[in-house]
């Protein structure tokens, strides 16, 4: 190892880009970014490039790992992958098989948060205000599709169907008219076998970064994590699309938000109680409806985009944490939560 995850000193940090997933392009941009803060903090970087094919390839050869021992001889790994195969659980399962620090969320919260209908039953226990929703799987709609139109008609149009384990807006459509359901749910179900059907939510869309605290800082009494300033989304067209987040002017972050303070803090409270609740660790953005002093939950991404356009960045270098020590501190974090997880006996 080359550091030992304290402040200030060197670590070797494999950096995990691309994946299998539809946001394999995203992913690698995201991971040159990170590459690039991590190298301007004075971090060894290794380039670790998951293809569309699964293979993992380190300095184009194909890489042989083995389970408990570690990754490159790497420090700790950032899995900036997005989507199915890489934020879902799956690498990281891979990463505790192999025994080697990592950035972000564990196996279970990154499962639960992946899963949109999942995540939105487990806030709703929680008593979390969200905007209302249904999910539909499948072979339900192909078995029942009359009662599944039914059950869905207390949502009102317009909504929102979405592939239940997708991200970047991968595969949305929006339904103005009850003639245009059954083709949106069959595009949804192109790309995963559980649909998520959301009402339309008013007023502004705001998005809230969480950073999880060192445990230095934690003894001196802050929380297990920070929520960032919230900041708004202004649309150039009528939806948060995929165009939308990662074309030029697609649209606009206004930092801080627009909204009441009451509003504002309001955010921020729930942003780090989804966080909490559902176990994540390390970071997240969650994102929010917000009209008037209304605040509701819309979804949690823990491993959100790092590119230059990408918004959870922006959030937190808005509320004081520039792009390199963001990305060095999650690396820190990593190594604490690893360091930690080897002191108990199972």
């Amino acid at each position: 190892m080359s550091g030992e995850g304290q402040a200030g000193a060197p670590l070797t940090v494999a950096v995990l880009a691309g994946g299998r997933s539809s946001e394999h392009e995203i992913s690698l941009s995201s991971g040159a970014s990170v590459r690039d803060g991590l190298l301007a903090r004075g971090h060894e970087v290794l380039w670790v490039e998951i293809g569309r094919d699964g293979a993992w390839r380190h300095e184009q050869r194909e890489l042989s790992v083995t389970p408990g021992g570690g990754l490159l001889a790497a420090d700790v790994a950032f899995p900036v992958l997005h989507g199915p195969y890489g934020e879902d659980g799956t690498i990281q399962g891979m990463l505790e098989t192999l025994d080697v620090a990592y950035v972000g969320a564990g196996v279970a919260a990154s499962a639960l948060c992946m899963d949109k209908v999942l995540f939105k039953d487990l806030m709703a226990a929680a008593g979390v205000p969200q905007v209302d929703y249904a999910g539909v799987r499948r072979e339900r709609f192909r078995r029942e599709p009359g009662q599944v139109r039914a059950e869905l008609a207390r949502l009102a149009l317009p909504v929102f169907v979405k592939p239940a384990h997708l991200g970047s807006s991968v595969g949305i459509a929006k339904v103005a008219a009850e003639i245009e359901l059954d083709e949106a749910l069959t595009r949804a179900f192109e790309h995963d076998e559980l649909a998520i059907v959301e009402a339309t939510a008013g007023g502004q869309e705001v998005e809230c970064g969480v950073l999880g605290t060192l445990a230095g800082e934690r003894a001196d009494g802050r929380g297990a994590a920070i929520a960032s300033v919230p900041g708004e989304i202004v649309l150039a067209g009528e939806w948060y699309d995929y165009a939308a987040k990662y074309a030029p002017g697609g649209m606009e972050l206004v930092v801080p938000a627009r909204i009441s303070a009451s509003a504002a803090a309001g955010v921020r409270e729930l942003a780090l109680k989804a966080f909490l609740d559902t176990g994540c660790e390390g970071l997240a953005r969650v994102d929010f409806f917000v009209e008037g002093d209304s605040v509701l939950l819309n979804e949690l991404n823990t491993m959100p985009g790092f590119t230059p356009t990408s918004v959870y960045g922006r959030l937190l270098g808005a509320s004081g944490v520039d792009y390199g020590e963001l990305v060095e501190r999650l690396c820190l974090l990593a190594r604490e939560r690893w360091l930690a997880q080897r002191s108990y006996r199972h």
